[in-house]
């Protein structure tokens, strides 16, 4: 299974359901806050015209348009995600990022927040988020690398771990094919599921675990604890 599979993204998130079941998870994170260290690194870029490509249900467009006064557009390529954006006054339009419908040089940063993995063509993707940069601007670019849930996965399924076409092992070597200077944020930390309830709801949630039948997950001793490893990259264009 790959998890760039676009009949696999499409029924992903053709609704939101999956999602809230996700991060519900991040309840018992310890560690870093990654979504919280993305938007500080947002921050520390000072952007004036964003593009958020992969956009959700909008929190963060919203949040960098009020909290930043940028001026932000998004694109997703689930209709049901650009619906949600849109309801939090976001200007986010269908788009894929493969063919950004923008002019070269429209925006000073771009965002790619766990997204990029989604990407049939990873590299044509990646020149196309460097072609709508000026110059000097940055992506913000967050993926997990390969670890990620790596005991959760093991406890839950039989298949073979799904295939990232871009991941923080891969992740800087592909940024360098397009942008000048990448730098890396490290996020990684743990997540304490509490019982064998929690542990069952992040696997009904995940299409890549959904699969596997509920009674077939061994019994373990909660706490289980596993290991969660987001890492942000910023790559800058000459």
């Amino acid at each position: 299974m790959s998890l760039n599979d676009p009949q696999l993204v499409r029924e992903e998130y053709a609704t939101e359901a999956g999602l809230i079941g996700r991060r519900a998870a991040y309840q018992w994170a310890h560690g870093p806050d990654a979504p919280e260290l993305l938007f500080q690194t947002i921050v520390g870029l000072a952007p004036i015209s964003v593009l958020e490509v992969g956009c959700g249900p909008g929190e963060l467009s919203e949040r960098m348009r009020v909290e930043l006064g940028a001026s932000v557009v998004a694109i997703d390529i689930s209709p049901r995600m650009v619906e949600l954006a849109r309801d939090r006054d976001v200007d986010a339009r269908l788009g894929d990022a493969q063919d950004l419908p923008f002019a070269d040089a429209s925006f000073d940063s771009v965002v790619a927040a766990w997204m990029l993995y989604h990407v049939p063509d990873v590299d044509r993707a990646l020149g196309e988020l460097a072609r709508v940069l000026r110059p000097g601007g940055h992506l913000v670019a967050v993926t997990n690398y390969l670890d990620h849930l790596g005991e959760l996965r093991a406890l839950a399924s039989e298949r073979p771990s799904p295939e990232w076409a871009f991941s923080g092992d891969n992740g800087r070597a592909l940024l360098a094919r397009h942008f000048a200077r990448v730098v890396e944020h490290d996020a990684g930390g743990t997540i304490r599921f509490p019982d064998r309830k929690a542990v069952v709801s992040y696997i009904r949630s995940s299409i890549t675990l959904m699969g596997d039948a509920e009674e077939r997950l061994p019994a373990f001793e909660p706490p289980f604890v596993v290991r969660r490893h987001p890492t942000i990259f910023v790559a800058r264009k000459d």
